[in-house]
């Protein structure tokens, strides 16, 4: 018989990320001064996997403070491990990334450097796309001048795993009111997901701190041209979103179970109601509609009995 779990994964945590790699699973999360990796072969107790600090910034310099939303990706027959940073002040907040010394997800990395477009403007929570023809896009939030006014998602092409190679190019902005739910508006933590002909961007709105952080979606075909913002197609409504015991989901990331059958989103959540950045992390499993777009249905409420997922043992 099948075993179950219940939320949270995590007891805190925020911003996940989780990948799964040669039967394991790894998986990291915010921690502000340090990036950490768990792996683990069961995606619902990954918390008690293995766990190593695989890189501490230096003391001082533009990328030793406020370590955010860390990003594990195998590219070009390496590990890289994206994330923002900044010097103590947000409005310095930039995107850098490491690159892996062995084969080892939680082995050594050394530190690679900035991943930015000319502009140079603050960004956080970047993400790598690679479609079929093997490109790599970078897309990311970001302020459109130098003030915390808003943040939108934006779309660059890269040349390698840590080099952007064009202009940025904005996807999507905060239009509608439930994406305008605290001050600064938000569009972040974009998060890929790629079904048949379609490339979903799943994206995290309203401030992170209200309990009305919520995803919504943009989209485009697999084909047309990334860099254009009319490639991208705006859904109208958010497709996961609070409930009466639910507050806050966001920033989520994508994983198959063990068995390959089955999706799932594990993502972050207030821990109650007006909690603001105190959050823990959980997840569910989530199906697609007749359209070939993904369905999440309603987060699943804390400490109600899911069963693991398929072929975890």
């Amino acid at each position: 018989m099948a075993g179950v779990f219940c939320n949270p994964i995590m007891e805190s945590g925020a911003d996940p990320w989780v990948i799964e790699h040669g039967g394991c699973y790894y998986y990291t999360h915010t921690t502000g001064d340090n990036i950490q990796l768990w792996k683990s072969n069961s995606l619902s107790r990954i918390s008690v996997g293995e766990h190593k600090i695989v890189w501490t910034p230096p003391l001082t310099g533009l990328y030793s403070k406020n370590i955010w939303a860390p990003e594990l990706h195998y590219l070009n027959n390496r590990w890289y491990i994206y994330f923002a940073a900044d010097d103590g002040q947000n409005e310095n907040h930039r995107m850098y990334v490491l690159e892996s010394v062995s084969e080892d997800p939680i082995g050594e990395y050394i530190f690679k450097g900035k991943v930015t477009d000319i502009t140079n403007k603050w960004a956080i929570d970047g993400t790598v796309l690679k479609t079929n023809d093997q490109s790599l896009y970078f897309i990311w939030s970001g302020w459109e001048g130098n003030e915390n006014i808003a943040q939108y998602l934006y779309i660059a092409k890269m040349s390698n795993p840590f080099t952007i190679s064009s202009e940025r190019v904005e996807i999507s902005r905060p239009k509608y009111d439930w994406e305008k739910v605290g001050t600064p508006e938000v569009n972040e933590g974009p998060q890929v997901l790629v079904k048949n002909n379609k490339i979903f961007i799943i994206y995290s709105a309203s401030g992170s701190w209200t309990n009305d952080y919520a995803l919504g979606m943009i989209s485009a075909e697999v084909n047309s041209d990334l860099l254009h913002p009319k490639a991208w197609m705006k859904h109208p409504k958010p497709i996961f979103s609070r409930t009466a015991d639910v507050f806050g989901p966001g920033h989520a990331s994508f994983v198959k179970s063990p068995n390959k059958e089955e999706d799932w989103i594990v993502y972050h959540a207030a821990k109650y109601e007006n909690s603001g950045w105190e959050r823990d992390v959980r997840m569910q499993p989530f199906t697609w509609n007749e359209d070939g777009t993904p369905n999440f249905k309603e987060p699943i409420s804390l400490n109600k009995a899911q069963l693991v997922p398929g072929g975890e043992k």
